[in-house]
């Protein structure tokens, strides 16, 4: 058997999250299919660096595939890419050794949110539109307090024994009309990112003191989930490994 990195890109408002499910359309669901008809088997497996949820895209999600070919990786690219919808693109192919795991080997992940201050006839499968006038100063004071090892139980869906988590970067930057949030760390909890932009947002709306997001690091609150943002805003911006370099900008996906 085989074993192949895989980098692609895809935009997720038609499925239900990476991760496959009976009776619904998932990212992972449809690179079986495609593995399936590129290669001609059935012995095959395909692990990605983590799920994203229903409506959430990623600018480049990793994954692993073990399965029994010779091709070579731009042929097996290719072949995949023919197999696969337009709204999945896969980057990139490369061989692996036996030992590589696409979410175990990950170091970090990086998730980009992007919001919209006015509403746009283009983008608006790939923003949150917030009619209200925001802030980004308060916004970046507030996203000063995330940064660190923090109890995000109060950020998150799930209840999941170990809510822990270290965010190595919470950066808001302005481009134009839109306002860019990214988060870097090692992992994320079910929905936290949209829940702690939803609180982001409210902060720069003067709805919140910037000061809130750190009490409720602090002492268990069900309050972030009611501001949970939508998934349309939220990409995957890549997975992390060992050796490779951090980019350290923010960019965003469409001008607006």
């Amino acid at each position: 058997m085989a074993r192949f990195r895989i980098d692609l890109e895809y935009e997720g408002t038609r499925y239900s999250g990476w991760q496959v499910q009976p009776n619904a359309r998932t990212v992972q669901g449809e690179l079986f299919g495609a593995v399936e008809r590129a290669l001609n088997v059935r012995q095959y497996d395909v692990q990605g660096s983590g799920r994203t949820d229903a409506g959430v895209h990623a600018l480049c999600q990793t994954a692993h595939l073990e399965a029994r070919t010779s091709l070579a990786p731009p042929l097996l690219r290719q072949r995949l890419n023919d197999a696969l919808p337009a709204d999945i693109n896969v980057l990139g192919v490369d061989r692996a050794p036996q030992s590589f795991h696409a979410r175990h080997d990950a170091v970090a992940r990086t998730y980009l949110y992007q919001v919209s201050r006015r509403r746009t006839a283009f983008g608006k499968r790939f923003v949150w539109w917030v009619k209200d006038p925001l802030q980004t100063r308060p916004m970046q004071a507030a996203a000063r307090f995330l940064v660190g090892l923090h109890d995000f139980r109060s950020f998150t869906a799930a209840s999941e024994a170990q809510t822990r988590v270290k965010l190595e970067e919470a950066r808001i930057d302005e481009d134009g009309d839109l306002i860019l949030i990214r988060l870097t760390a090692s992992h994320f909890l079910w929905k936290m990112v949209r829940q702690v932009v939803g609180v982001l947002v409210e902060v720069g709306r003067g709805r919140l003191p910037p000061q809130q997001i750190q009490t409720w690091l602090g002492t268990f609150s069900p309050e972030p989930a009611k501001l949970t943002a939508p998934p349309s805003g939220l990409f995957l911006e890549r997975a992390w490994y060992p050796g490779e370099k951090r980019a350290s900008d923010s960019r965003p996906l469409l001008r607006v």
